[in-house]
C-alpha cells in the first residue's frame, strides 16, 4: 500500500493488486466484500454505493481507456462529532477501479488512526 498526496492537499493510499491475486473478480463483487466488512463493524454503518464509471459515462464524460469500471461504497465511522469541521471530513468512500489485468483500491486518510488501520486491512485482507 502507498500513500501519495493527490492535487498537494489529499492523502491517498492506494493497493494494486493483480486480478490472480483475488478472490473477487469484478468490482462489484469488491464492493460487496466492503459492504460485508462495514456491516460487521461495530460503529460504521453503510450508506450507498455509487457506480462512478456509469456517471461518467452517462454524462460522455472522459474516462482513461484503460478503467474498465470505477465504483465507490461510502460509508461512515461517525460515533461521535466532536466539532463541526469533523463534518467535512465524513463520511468515507473507499473506490474500486478495475483495469484489464488489476485492480486499484484508493481511499483518503481516516483522520481517527486506528479506525484509517482498520480501513486498510480490510483492502489488504483482499489479497488471498
Amino acid at each position: 500500500m502507498t500513500k501519495t498526496v493527490l492535487m498537494d492537499k489529499y492523502p491517498v493510499f492506494t493497493l494494486e493488486l493483480k486480478k490472480n491475486e483475488l478472490t473477487q473478480t469484478t468490482a462489484s463483487e469488491i464492493i460487496q466484500y466492503f459492504k460485508a466488512k462495514i456491516e460487521a463493524h461495530p460503529i460504521a454503518t453503510f450508506i450507498a454505493i455509487f457506480n462512478h464509471y456509469e456517471h461518467t459515462k452517462n454524462l460522455n464524460g472522459e474516462i482513461k481507456p484503460e478503467i474498465l469500471d470505477a465504483q465507490n461504497i461510502i460509508f461512515c465511522f461517525g460515533a461521535s462529532i466532536p466539532n463541526t469541521k469533523i463534518l467535512a471530513v465524513r463520511p468515507r468512500s473507499i473506490g474500486i477501479a478495475e483495469l484489464e489485468d488489476r485492480f486499484i483500491i484508493e481511499f483518503m486518510e481516516v483522520p481517527n488512526e486506528q479506525l484509517h488501520t482498520v480501513v486498510e486491512s480490510w483492502a489488504m485482507d483482499l489479497k488471498k
